[in-house]
Formats: structure tokens, C-alpha cells, sequence
């Protein structure tokens, strides 16, 4: 980390990094404006949205439900889309075979884009959270300190799956294809399209061991009020170390 730092040309790098994502519309667009769009719309065109549900504690399934489904969906893009596509095309390109041999080693160009795309994933929580607010009425997380907590695990840990995925994929065709058919159903374990209130037993208690169900239902209880479970917590640690573990060990720089 300490070698990371030092690196002569950093700050350069994280300001190309940085106007080269933002030069891309449709990934900034994906990744902040469309979790915020989403929630104004869904929570203005659907009166169902605005009734409380006493399976939520009485609150709103746009005060709790939908802003983090928002919230995951925003991460979850970054995570399996975003970020993963960026280190596969450098590998292809070479880029990354060029740094070994310059003072900017590869491993900063890695940590440049994981900063990058956690200061985008904060952004359009942030963003989603404001809008909801103003617009819809929608209280901030009642355990605030929990839902940081919360947002950050399940961060890291769908980060670690998508440099896993970034590590095994051979091209950036794969890993866009890979990306993507990962994302919907890991979706749907969150509770995007059905709630998990709603779903079967043995299909919520699979989802509980799933990255996204307990991101998406830890995201859920905090933006209620209410303290995450222990079990939610430990999934996403244990996503979050196995999938870097092997992503260590998978990645190849060229």
C-alpha cells in the first residue's frame, strides 16, 4: 500500500483515469443517473409505492425497499460492469504490460480504478438518497451508522467479485456477457423484482447467502431503523474475502 502511494504519477493518473470514465455517458448514466431515475419514477408513477406495508415496520416501500434496491443496483453495475470491462480491455490493449515497465506499476492503475468507481458507487448514493428526500418524502437511513456500514461490506464484497471476474475472464466480450448475466440474477436474490417478504422460504434462505440478498436486505433494515443481522454481515465478509482471495491469485496482468 505504502508502494502504491509513493508511485511517481499517481495523482496523474487517477486525473486521466477519471475524465476517461466521465468521457463515457452511458457508464455515468448506468451508475448514477439511472438508480436515482428510477426511484423518482417508480416512486411518483406506482401509489402502491407510497402505502405503508406492515411487513416493512409500516414504512413506505419507497422509504425502505426501493431506495435500496437503488442503491444495490448502482454498486452492483460498477461492480460486475463497469470496473471489471476497464482492467480486461487494459489487459487486451496491453496497457497494463507497458506499466510493469515504467515507476507507475499496474497495481496503481488497479487501486486508481477501485477509487474511481467507490467515489462514483458514494456519489450516486448520496444523489439517490438526496433526490428521494426532496422529492418523495423519503427519511434518511434511521441507523445511519449501520447503513455506512452496510453499504461499504457490500461494496467490497461485489468489488471482490468483480476483480474475480475481471481475473478469469479472457476477453472484455466475456467478461461484458459474464457482467451482465451475473447482475440480473443476483438482482432478483436482493429482492429487485419480488420482494424477499414475498418470496418461498427455501428461496429467501438462499438468497441470505447470497452477496446481494444480504447486501440488498441489510440496506433494507437500516434504512428502517433497524441494526443489520449478524448473518447478513458475515455473508458479505465472507464474499468479500474469498472472491479477492481468489482474485489475487487468478488475476494476470497481461
Amino acid at each position: 500500500m505504502t508502494t502504491i502511494i509513493r508511485t511517481p504519477g499517481l495523482g496523474r493518473l487517477a486525473a486521466v483515469e477519471t475524465r476517461l470514465f466521465l468521457r463515457e455517458p452511458l457508464a455515468v448514466f448506468f451508475a448514477i443517473g439511472l438508480p436515482a431515475a428510477l426511484l423518482l419514477i417508480l416512486g411518483s408513477a406506482i401509489p402502491g409505492f407510497r402505502d405503508p406495508v406492515p411487513e416493512l415496520g409500516g414504512l413506505r416501500v419507497v422509504d425502505a425497499q426501493l431506495p435500496g434496491m437503488m442503491v444495490l443496483l448502482s454498486v452492483g453495475t460498477l461492480a460486475l460492469s463497469t470496473l471489471p470491462t476497464a482492467l480486461v480491455v487494459y489487459r487486451e490493449r496491453g496497457v497494463l504490460r507497458r506499466m510493469s515497465t515504467t515507476p507507475v506499476r499496474p497495481a496503481a492503475l488497479l487501486a486508481v480504478q477501485l477509487a474511481i468507481n467507490a467515489a462514483v458507487a458514494v456519489t450516486a448514493t448520496a444523489l439517490t438518497l438526496a433526490l428521494g428526500h426532496l422529492v418523495l418524502d423519503v427519511p434518511f437511513p434511521r441507523a445511519f451508522l449501520w447503513f455506512t456500514v452496510v453499504v461499504v461490506l457490500g461494496a467490497v464484497a461485489m468489488f471482490a467479485i468483480g476483480l474475480l471476474l475481471a481475473a478469469v475472464s479472457p476477453n472484455s466480450r466475456v467478461v461484458q456477457g459474464v457482467g451482465a448475466a451475473a447482475l440480473f440474477p443476483l438482482l432478483f436474490f436482493a429482492g429487485m423484482w419480488l420482494p424477499r417478504e414475498l418470496m418461498p422460504d427455501p428461496l429467501r434462505r438462499f438468497s441470505d447467502f447470497t452477496p446481494t440478498g444480504a447486501f440488498g436486505q441489510g440496506l433494507v433494515d437500516t434504512l428502517g431503523g433497524h441494526a443489520p443481522s449478524a448473518l447478513h454481515l458475515g455473508v458479505m465478509a465472507g464474499w468479500a474475502l474469498v472472491a479477492a482471495a481468489f482474485a489475487v491469485r487468478s488475476f494476470r496482468w497481461q
